[in-house]
């Protein structure tokens, strides 16, 4: 009321002569705040203090802020459940905002996805194979490395043979200098699984025939030995080179046979087998088999009930971190002795050391780079697994020792190896071939409920592309190395910003088949050759 008499055309007559201009300005200025008020009341007529609004008014803007607010939940929704977060390499995902904490113990989008394995043994009936006398020759290999490079060894063996239309002799495990293990094949597979199963595919036979008398010629004798493969040949290759040797001598020596077969440059159904070798033909021994069930037994009943477990590939040895050339944080005297392990092992890398300080940061933003335990601790943090998580470790002797690990076992202290769940005399048995042994992290690391990896490798290459095959329902972590070395390097990042980073940098790496690409790695992925539409 003030403000209207104010205003009043009568009021103004009795007010004291002013400027003109102050008079517009004042007045101009009035004008808009009775606007503004209007205004106000329109939109929001229930918080006016005007008598005169009608409860039909508030009624009206109480719509109106309903609609508003849920406008406003639903565009903050979309845009925490942004589509972009949901696409790897093309695959369109869905992904809903989820909060319930069962879902760290599954791939939460695997239901998005309609992919099942494709690759098992052919079902016709018939074989297609020509009698003993009627193939090319015999292919002999001896499979290097550890047992997962021996695995793919063995796989690549196959398909060669199958290129060649040659019989496969039963390849033989060599003693690896840095395992220092000489375990025969029948020592740790099914030799008759493996033959049965591929009796459709490859002749194979379990020894070098009879007829050929000096058997240790194989591999001395340059006349019986085709060296000089290039790695990840294609098909060809075998077709024009090593077969005509084959023809003409009936029997011979693959070496060295470490990646010799190429994966984009070589038939889908010869990749195929390769799954059909590795995914169902490939079987360990039964005793093996047996006590890496007690051991995932253990491991899902160490709470006195029924609990999932993460198993933790944490690749931190001292030849993973020498041959990474990266730097990790340690004393002058650490890092003195790390400079001379390098000289002595890599010289030519090494030179004089004045430039790996460059090439260790260049290689951390790049993402080639081992996670060391305090970082793997951290990230699972902030993925959201607490303190009481089961962890299974599968690794060798971590660098560092326990100082290096104490990160790591501060944060989930319910984390254990294969010798914490057995007794000595268990493990006996298996401590006689280390591929034993390895065998049974591998297995343990199969069948669990989340897999975490850190850096990269057969081991866990061979976990994940499995996992893949089997259904992709379990969840499978590969950190983003590179991203992460960015936050990692950031000292004022806050606990709650990198938390939002890491989940949302690995909200779609769960393990799920990817498209194939130029140079892809059958053995991670093998959707393409390996896996069919549902």
């Amino acid at each position: 009321m003030k403000r209207d008499e104010e205003n009043s055309p009568l009021v103004r007559d009795q007010l004291p002569n002013v400027d003109d201009s102050e008079d517009r300005t004042r007045h101009a200025s009035r004008d808009r705040d009775r606007l503004l008020w209007c205004s106000f009341d329109s939109i929001f007529p229930f918080l006016s203090k005007d008598p005169r609004v009608s409860k039909h008014a508030s009624r009206i803007s109480m719509c109106f802020l309903a609609v508003g607010a849920a406008i406003l939940i639903f565009f903050i929704y979309n845009q925490l459940n942004d589509p972009y977060l949901c696409k790897k390499d093309g695959v369109v995902l869905h992904c809903p905002h989820v909060s319930d904490r069962t879902l760290l113990w599954e791939n939460p989008y695997f239901a998005t996805t309609s992919w099942k394995p494709c690759a098992e043994r052919h079902n016709s009936g018939l074989a297609d194979l020509p009698s003993e006398n009627e193939t090319n020759g015999y292919v002999f290999i001896h499979a290097e490395g550890g047992l997962n490079q021996q695995r793919i060894a063995i796989c690549n063996a196959v398909a060669v043979a199958k290129i060649m239309n040659a019989t496969l002799i039963l390849p033989v495990l060599k003693q690896d200098q840095i395992w220092g293990d000489q375990t025969k094949f029948e020592e740790i597979f099914d030799v008759d699984h493996f033959i049965d199963y591929l009796k459709d595919d490859v002749r194979i036979v379990r020894n070098i025939p009879e007829w050929f008398t000096d058997k240790s010629e194989l591999f001395t004798s340059i006349r019986r030995t085709v060296k000089n493969i290039p790695k990840y040949a294609p098909a060809q290759f075998y077709i024009d080179n090593v077969l005509p040797r084959i023809r003409e001598k009936k029997i011979m020596s693959l070496k060295p046979f470490v990646d010799r077969l190429g994966y984009d440059n070589v038939p889908q159904e010869i990749n195929r087998l390769r799954c059909r070798v590795n995914y169902h033909a490939l079987k360990f021994l039964p005793g093996i088999e047996q006590m890496a069930d007690l051991l995932v037994s253990r491991m899902r009943n160490r709470t006195g009930r029924l609990n999932p477990y993460m198993a933790l590939h944490l690749r931190f040895e001292k030849g993973m971190v020498g041959l990474s050339f990266c730097d990790f944080v340690g004393t002058r005297e650490e890092k003195a002795k790390m400079a001379e392990y390098r000289k002595k092992e890599w010289p030519r890398r090494y030179k004089n050391g004045s430039h790996l300080w460059q090439l260790a940061l260049q290689k951390r933003k790049e993402g080639r780079c081992p996670l060391d335990p305090g970082e793997v601790a951290v990230i699972l943090r902030a993925l959201g697994y607490t303190n009481e998580t089961q962890i299974y470790v599968a690794s060798g002797q971590v660098y560092g020792g326990q100082n290096r690990m104490a990160p790591l076992r501060n944060m989930f202290p319910y984390l254990v190896t294969k010798e914490d769940l057995t007794t000595k005399e268990e493990l006996a048995v298996f401590r006689k071939h280390v591929t034993s042994l390895a065998a049974l992290d591998f297995l343990v690391c199969l069948k669990s409920d989340v897999f975490v990896m850190t850096h990269g490798g057969n081991f866990a290459k061979l976990i994940i592309g499995a996992r893949r095959y089997m259904g992709h329902r379990q969840r499978s972590i590969k950190p983003d190395k590179g991203l992460m070395s960015k936050s990692f390097g950031n000292p004022y990042m806050t606990w709650g910003a990198f938390k939002e980073d890491v989940t949302i940098t690995h909200r779609t790496r769960t393990g799920l088949p990817v498209g194939t690409f130029p140079n892809y790695d059958l053995w991670e992925n093998p959707l393409t050759p390996c896996m069919c539409k549902a």
